[in-house]
């Protein structure tokens, strides 16, 4: 079994998806729209987003998967509580995806040394996301 992030753009998915597509080297493994949708698998009680917004979509970053939409509910893009963390192999490598994330972003903590990491810093990216990169200290043995 595994636990895979959903994350509701509020209308800005596509614009997500080819962001962390550019930023951290992603792919997009699947992507429905609205309109590919049959009309009775609207939910009971929403009005549907245009049909050119994403209804679901599969990003995947490394081996892992994440799941994102543009959502049915205005206000569903708030990220909190949470964060999606990276560890990159190096510390250039590190370097270099922070950059890239916190791009139109707010950096929490700068990337830096750390007493566990040789690299670790906290952002949210123009989205709102947070992330963590960390490059773990290598374990003494």
């Amino acid at each position: 079994m595994q636990v895979q992030p959903y994350l509701f753009f509020d209308g800005r998915c596509e614009e997500a998806l080819n962001f962390y597509c550019t930023a951290l080297g992603a792919r997009v493994t699947a992507l429905m729209r609205f309109k590919d949708a049959p009309p009775s698998a609207s939910a009971p009680g929403c009005t549907p987003p245009p049909g050119d917004k994403i209804m679901h979509s599969n990003l995947q970053i490394g081996t892992a998967q994440i799941m994102a939409s543009d959502g049915v509910a205005p206000g569903e893009g708030a990220f909190k509580g949470f964060a999606l963390s990276l560890a990159p192999p190096t510390d250039a490598e590190a370097e270099r995806l922070f950059k890239a994330l916190s791009d139109g972003g707010q950096v929490q903590m700068p990337l830096g040394p750390t007493f566990f990491a040789s690299s670790f810093g906290m952002l949210a990216d123009r989205f709102g996301v947070p992330w963590m990169v960390v490059v773990p200290l290598p374990e003494e043995p």
